[in-house]
């Protein structure tokens, strides 16, 4: 599929304010899963304003920038064309190949540690503690989390904060994209599976969270998104990540861009800033995700 993506923030004070310092991680990722991606974009900070464009610890592209002058209003425009394409079902690999040495090595490449966030022991109340039994294909896991924690807990908007604990979600039987993730990170780690938060965008028409795109040239406002990558051993060969959709109980798929992953939340946050001043912020912020019939949607990107 290919994409036009457009990230539009707007930030209005009541009052000057100067020093503002503002980092981006909203630019689609160009060499992620599914496979065949192709990008380019811009960032559009306020006039005569220099940014920087970095890659993080984990290698999700970051846009730095500071506007010192006093100022009223910053408007942030980001812009990004992009070719997805589906990802394949997991191939049946077993518990034992987990212990592989050229599993564990990639395991040691990738951070699994919750850097803060400490685990909790009563996730184990859904899907189990520890490692599966032998007889299970790793891969049925994997699947399995599709549903588990979307049959069990409610999608419900401000049923929880960026920060809550997974015992809040435990306990209120609700969430959103972002807390279904942090859960079936905690399970597939209690299994002894690496893996890892994906921030991104979905796009949806609107009908349900998993209906397929139904019109060509159609324009949608999206939300930012959240699913996993979890690493599978692969026989013969390097292990391989599978993206995983708990929210929308699927495989993540041609409808979903990757913009980075890293250990949780708060290593991939869309945007962060701070400011010098007593201002109060109002803020406006909208996605619009255009699909086009070919690979070239330069005109609805320019919108």
């Amino acid at each position: 599929m290919h994409f036009a993506i457009r990230f539009l923030t707007r930030y209005e004070y009541d009052a000057d304010v100067v020093d503002n310092i503002n980092t981006l991680r909203v630019r689609p990722a160009g060499n992620s899963p599914p496979a065949g991606r192709r990008l380019h974009g811009a960032a559009h900070t306020p006039e005569r304003t220099a940014y920087t464009v970095t890659e993080d610890y984990f290698g999700t592209e970051v846009v730095e920038f500071e506007v010192v002058r006093a100022h009223r209003e910053l408007v942030i425009d980001v812009r990004a064309r992009v070719t997805t394409q589906p990802q394949r079902e997991p191939s049946g690999t077993t518990w034992e190949e987990l212990s592989d040495q050229a599993y564990r090595e990639a395991w040691r490449r990738v951070s699994t540690a919750d850097g803060g966030r400490p685990r909790t022991p009563a996730a184990g109340r859904v899907g189990g503690r520890g490692r599966g039994p032998p007889r299970h294909p790793l891969a049925a896991v994997l699947l399995r989390l599709r549903a588990d924690p979307r049959t069990a807990f409610e999608y419900r908007k401000g049923a929880t904060y960026v920060d809550s604990p997974l015992t809040d979600v435990l306990d209120g039987r609700a969430g959103v994209c972002q807390d279904f993730v942090h859960l079936g990170l905690n399970l597939l780690r209690r299994h002894g599976i690496a893996a890892r938060y994906v921030s991104g965008y979905l796009y949806t028409t609107g009908q349900r969270r998993t209906a397929p795109p139904t019109r060509q040239n159609e324009s949608v406002e999206v939300d930012t998104h959240a699913w996993i990558d979890a690493l599978l051993p692969v026989e013969d060969g390097e292990p391989l990540w599978v993206s995983i959709d708990p929210t929308n109980r699927g495989l993540a798929g041609e409808r979903h861009v990757k913009i980075g992953h890293g250990r949780h939340y708060a290593d991939v946050p869309p945007i962060k800033g701070v400011y010098r001043g007593v201002a109060h912020a109002k803020l406006e912020a909208s996605v619009t995700m255009t699909r086009s019939e070919g690979p070239d949607p330069a005109s609805a990107a320019r919108g």
